[in-house]
């Protein structure tokens, strides 16, 4: 049984469908929910599923806190949904091809430091794109450059908003990342 670890920020609508998908797998299971901030809700989404939860500081992160608890757990699996720092070399270095990110644009587009949530989706609307979607890469040392997994896409009307593209974007995160995690165990 693979043992997966969910790094997070915020809300973690992603980190709980990925709870969802594994609470009866075979295969694996969430072993622990991480999070850089004492008060995102994705702690509250861990505790419904009665996966142990763990916080730390970026400072904490940087001095090996995290790697270290991540060893602990035994975790096989670094899941990050939603996480906004940037991880230490010595942690991916840790977790070699190990390591997978949800990135809510087609990448190369819009990637980089500074492109996450809201500033992705209004980006795309700036540019008059007319389809964006999600990539899922393995992490390396740089922001949204690792090796690209899976990508899926959906259009874009001139009638849509920010708001109605990450609509878009989050159904697509929802549906696909649970089922690519699976099949990269």
């Amino acid at each position: 049984m693979k043992k997966l670890a969910i790094l997070a920020s915020g809300s973690g609508s992603n980190a709980e469908k990925i709870m969802e998908h594994f609470q009866n797998s075979t295969k694996a299971k969430v072993a622990l929910v991480a999070s850089n901030k004492a008060d995102a809700f994705v702690l509250e989404r861990a505790k419904k599923f009665g996966v142990p939860a763990f916080t730390f500081t970026r400072k904490e992160m940087d001095a090996g806190l995290l790697l270290q608890k991540l060893q602990e757990e035994k975790i096989d699996w670094v899941i990050l949904a939603g996480f906004l720092l940037k991880i230490p070399e010595d942690l991916i270095r840790a977790f070699p091809d190990h390591m997978v990110n949800i990135h809510p644009a087609l990448l190369p587009k819009y990637g980089g430091k500074g492109m996450y949530g809201s500033l992705v989706h209004e980006a795309v609307k700036a540019a008059g794109d007319t389809e964006t979607g999600i990539t899922i890469h393995l992490v390396n040392e740089h922001y949204d450059e690792g090796k690209i997994i899976f990508q899926a896409a959906a259009s874009v009307t001139p009638e849509d908003t920010p708001d109605t593209i990450a609509e878009k974007v989050h159904a697509l995160e929802h549906r696909y990342f649970p089922e690519v995690i699976e099949s990269l165990l």
